[in-house]
């Protein structure tokens, strides 16, 4: 029998014509952005609109970009209700601006932050409830066309608070992180943007090269690291980027106020260095060594020291600058790495594979290996890992065969078990080294092959995405571990999260 239903709703009546070019330019602009720092970030961008003059159960009060999207404008219909409760109970600190406008604007500013802050606590609500793996970013609004737009960023959760983020407050000013630094980076563009999208004129939407994104997300964490003291990034750049009597820059420096308790002076110079003296800061950089490192403020270096050992009562966690090598050095904090630069552009470290992560993905590539088998490949990984050229392992059940189809291009080797002195020799040469899961090596400096995958990757180089080929046409259970030489490291197939 024929049910007749009521009318189907009416579209959303777009907020401005082009919102929907908006809202892919800045997916776009975010997959470029992050995929650089981590594949699994996943970043989904949406946009909300709140109508300015409108009750929240009006006709599109509330408007989400894309229409089709998982949340519904009901969702969201609270939003101003909510951002009116966060105000703190009892009077408000007043600031008095002599000019109208001024106080006006301030007043504005206020309440944008109050809509942000109601949107991202609805948010979480609604991510909690459905129990999705994601992490939610809000930009101030943007008044277009009559309504509030606010550029929403989700992200992985577990990636996003998979890397190490520094404790106490953080914020627009106060970044915990060099992820947290491009999350803001990304919704101060996007911002920019969209004020500029009911123009008229011809100018691209978000265009701006990612890798110059990241360089200012590096600047805007290393001014927390400075304690807003402007200069650090570059200068480490600067530094790095000099040679001392045709050697490369190798050293350590400690970022701590002067007399602070956990540093140990070793040498105090009479006229501390500024900074940006980067010539005379790198000649000193040679003095560093184990222990031993320039003490700068970020400002000037004035000394070499040391940091108390953690058992010391004194001991306080700080930030390290660790120069490798030419153009290239590395920040941590409490032992913790969490930026690395190369060629002035930042990165978050790459540098290891979890041993969590490596048993999972060896059980699924092979389930019957025992506890003993695991243990060992992990450690043949570990000593892969620690190649500075870069290398790639590859783990095969058709270990054998494969030497014998790639005769022509590897040196197969009579079959012995694979060690890690050995692997660390092999490893030398460019090509990857074959064993099967029992670590028994067939061959070395294998060039591999495979048909071309939609899952490659034109941002990164030669080797992962010819290991990922492989892989991907394998007939025998393979797994790939690929080092990289900016010190990337991924497994192949990736573990599942």
């Amino acid at each position: 029998m024929h049910t007749c239903s009521g009318p189907t709703p009416a579209p959303p009546r777009p907020m401005w014509e082009q919102q929907n070019l908006f809202r892919v330019s800045a997916q776009l602009f975010a997959d470029g952005i992050f995929n650089l720092l981590d594949r699994n970030l996943k970043p989904e961008v949406f946009l909300l609109g709140l109508a300015s003059a409108r009750e929240a159960d009006a006709p599109d009060a509330v408007v989400l970009e894309p229409a089709a999207h998982r949340y519904r404008p009901t969702d969201f219909a609270d939003v101003k209700t909510h951002a009116a409760a966060l105000e703190p109970d009892g009077p408000r600190e007043v600031v008095y601006h002599l000019h109208p406008l001024d106080q006006d604007r301030y007043e504005k500013l206020r309440w944008y932050e109050l809509l942000r802050r109601a949107t991202e606590h609805i948010l979480a609500d609604l991510v909690a409830r459905r129990g999705e793996d994601r992490v939610s970013f809000c930009s101030l609004p943007v008044s277009v066309n009559g309504y509030l737009v606010v550029v929403i960023l989700q992200l992985s959760a577990e990636v996003y608070h998979g890397y190490y983020a520094l404790p106490g407050p953080t914020g627009a000013i106060k970044p915990a992180s060099l992820l947290a630094a491009t999350v803001q980076e990304f919704l101060q563009d996007s911002s920019r943007a969209l004020r500029e999208s009911d123009t008229d004129d011809d100018r691209p939407v978000l265009d701006r090269d990612y890798n110059e994104v990241l360089r200012a997300a590096g600047r805007r964490f290393m001014l927390r690291v400075a304690q807003g003291t402007h200069g650090l990034y570059d200068a480490c750049n600067g530094v790095a980027a000099l040679r001392h009597e045709g050697d490369e820059g190798v050293g350590i420096m400690l970022i701590a106020r002067r007399h602070h308790p956990a540093v140990v002076p070793v040498l105090t110079l009479e006229t501390p260095i500024p900074l940006r003296d980067y010539r005379r800061i790198r000649k000193l950089l040679e003095l560093s060594e184990d222990r031993t490192a320039l003490i700068t403020d970020a400002t000037d270096v004035f000394g070499l020291g040391y940091l108390v050992e953690p058992t010391d009562p004194q001991y306080e966690p700080l930030f390290t600058v660790h120069f490798t090598k030419h153009y290239s050095w590395e920040l941590s904090h409490d032992t913790q790495l969490m930026m690395k630069v190369v060629s002035n552009t930042p990165r978050l470290p790459q540098g290891t594979v979890e041993e969590n992560n490596f048993a999972q993905a060896i059980s699924r590539v092979f389930p019957g290996l025992d506890a003993a088998g695991v243990a060992y490949l992990w450690e043949l990984t570990l000593k892969a890992t620690s190649q500075p050229n870069g290398t790639i392992l590859v783990i095969s059940e058709g270990a054998a065969q494969e030497a014998a189809r790639l005769t022509r291009q590897c040196f197969r080797v009579a079959p012995r078990l694979m060690t890690p002195s050995v692997l660390r020799l092999v490893t030398n040469i460019d090509g990857a080294v074959l064993v099967d899961p029992a670590g028994t090596c067939y061959a070395i400096g294998a060039i591999l092959d495979g048909l071309a995958t939609a899952k490659g990757d034109s941002s990164r180089g030669s080797r992962y995405n010819s290991a990922l080929r492989y892989v991907e046409s394998s007939r025998y259970a393979c797994l790939a571990i690929v080092v990289s030489e900016d010190g990337w490291i991924d497994l192949l197939p990736p573990v599942r999260r």
